[in-house]
């Protein structure tokens, strides 16, 4: 049985102070979450913050994003080599934020998986669909070739030790989420990819689900066969939402 795992996405939120308090809250309440591995993926400017309350702790935490280069006149960008030295284990690859808003393509998220698992960081590659994609009927089609992009780069050994995230972007900030059933199906046809080029790595692969995971919907949703936990948004900055999603992966 694979174990679960649940990860806080804070994306562009947080400050000292108010970090402080969700970090505290995070550690005190961490022992009720049973067998569950936690983590959060902060802003940079808040890793050093991170490293620091939670080293001594069972929590994780990674970055949101990493360049494909390992130095170099990349003016603004962060290397793999500077996550490691704050202590990241996970650093998120090709969130739907990060290609639409930024022009992410499948071949630059691809070579950033591989920046991510050539240093030794987890990376959380996200794949998923628009609204527009998914009622046309294409969520399989772009999700292979989301996965497809990665696999033929990396090679499926790559995926060995590593986390997919799928984030319907319809579900994401909107309040909508996928049903568990559209959600399983997902899952199932990801694992399912992966297995088509080893069996052993796809029955191993963590596939978290990204889409407005809240603690009233994430019950019904870990339960699903093909699911192994969530990747969180809004309700990571709340202490209790993000301990009672943690819980409900652990039932």
């Amino acid at each position: 049985m694979r174990p679960k795992l649940v990860v806080g996405n804070w994306k562009m939120h947080g400050s000292l102070s108010g970090n402080k308090n969700l970090l505290q809250g995070l550690v005190a309440g961490v022992g009720a979450i049973g067998e569950v591995s936690a983590s959060v993926c902060v802003p940079f400017p808040y890793l050093a913050q991170a490293q620091q309350m939670l080293a001594a702790t069972p929590i994780s935490w990674g970055a949101q994003n990493l360049s494909e280069h390992a130095q170099g006149a990349y003016t603004g960008e962060v290397a793999a080599a500077m996550l490691l030295e704050f202590g990241c284990r996970h650093v998120i690859v090709g969130h739907s934020e990060r290609r639409a808003l930024y022009g992410e393509t499948d071949a630059v998220v691809a070579a950033k998986f591989v920046a991510a698992k050539s240093a030794g960081l987890v990376p959380i590659l996200c794949v998923g669909e628009t609204l527009a994609q998914r009622e046309s009927g294409q969520t399989a089609e772009v999700v292979a070739a989301q996965m497809v992009a990665v696999l033929d780069k990396a090679g499926v050994g790559a995926f060995a030790g590593a986390v997919v995230a799928y984030e319907p972007v319809w579900a994401i900030g909107t309040g909508k989420t996928a049903s568990p059933e559209q959600a399983q199906e997902v899952h199932a046809a990801i694992r399912a990819l992966v297995a088509g080029r080893d069996e052993v790595i796809a029955a191993g692969l963590q596939i978290l689900y990204g889409g407005s995971v809240k603690a009233q919907n994430a019950g019904e949703i870990f339960v699903k066969p093909d699911i192994d936990g969530g990747l969180v948004g809004g309700a990571s900055l709340v202490v209790d939402d993000f301990l009672a999603i943690c819980q409900a992966a652990s039932r």
